[in-house]
């Protein structure tokens, strides 16, 4: 009898290595690394794209979005897996957005994670401060992953 070892897919793996990674980026800020010019990228990527979210322009904001994408909004949301699934998801916040503003960057290779603070209009919550982990690939994001700090409700 064979002993089957689960199987780690790379959503999985974001998911699981993301308080690894938190923890790195605490360990090493003392000593941080400069960026890679891919590194660089992806940050720029993703700064612009949490820039464009205050013009409520779906088209734009799913240009950065590889067609199998992924997004879960929170750690306690169902994830949106694949490109109508994630448009359909932003579509329920983004005319509720009026700003995405980061806090703080850290890059590894293909993964950007930043500190957010997210402000609302006309919503359930008035602002969301959180951790966004990013994968990304060929200048696209494949999985965004937001993880709560603290809500204000509205």
């Amino acid at each position: 009898m064979s002993i089957k070892e689960p199987e780690m897919n790379r959503r999985g793996f974001i998911a699981a290595g993301a308080g690894a990674v938190a923890f790195a980026t605490i360990a090493r800020s003392a000593s941080a690394a400069e960026l890679t010019t891919d590194e660089q990228a992806n940050v720029q990527l993703v700064n612009e794209f949490c820039a464009a979210w205050p013009s409520h322009d779906l088209d734009n904001i799913m240009s950065f979005f590889a067609d199998d994408g992924a997004y879960r909004m929170t750690e306690t949301t169902e994830l949106a897996d694949g490109r109508d699934a994630v448009s359909a998801r932003i579509q329920t916040i983004i005319n509720n957005v009026d700003q995405f503003e980061v806090l703080d960057t850290f890059a590894r290779g293909p993964m950007v994670i930043n500190e957010r603070i997210d402000y609302f209009s006309d919503f359930t919550i008035k602002t969301w401060h959180g951790v966004g982990v990013f994968f990304i690939r060929d200048g696209k994001i494949v999985d965004w992953y937001d993880y709560t700090i603290k809500m204000e409700p509205a």
